[in-house]
């Protein structure tokens, strides 16, 4: 996100708190561990993201959305539906080769870097470089489709 527009129709700080508030009104969750953590906060904040993606399509057929989270995060009306075309494929991918979907889910909805994903997962940071150039590879493939 730190290289997006400004004028996104949802802020990052949003898309955190969204999950935060998520996240704790699930008290039957028994954290494993940091990966565990991590791989349910990037699930929950790609979910955000499709949602107001979907959210944001409706709007365009019917014009009766509301935001419901404050305006301004690396969605935009313009990006909504590669968001959604995203998510399917990340589908598709997880299906095939679920490490190198949530390395996608840590990097690109989370944020994190390969060494921090790499500590999450528990796996060598070269692993998750060579995963996130495949899964990357895969993904443009896919989406060139």
């Amino acid at each position: 996100m730190r290289g997006e527009r400004r004028d996104h129709t949802l802020q990052a700080t949003a898309l955190v708190h969204e999950t935060f508030l998520r996240l704790s009104r699930n008290t039957e969750i028994e954290w494993e561990d940091r990966k565990h953590f991590f791989a349910v906060a990037a699930k929950i904040m790609r979910r955000i993201l499709v949602d107001h993606a979907r959210a944001l399509n409706a709007a365009r057929r019917d014009g009766g959305y509301r935001a419901e989270l404050p305006t301004n995060l690396a969605l935009s009306e313009q990006n909504a539906e590669d968001i959604l075309v995203v998510d399917q494929a990340l589908e598709s991918l997880e299906a095939i080769d679920p490490r190198q979907s949530q390395v996608v889910e840590l990097r690109y909805f989370a944020g994190l870097s390969n060494d921090q994903v790499a500590a999450v997962l528990g796996v060598n940071a070269r692993t998750v470089r060579r995963d996130w150039q495949m899964a990357r590879a895969w993904l443009h493939s896919r989406l060139a489709e």
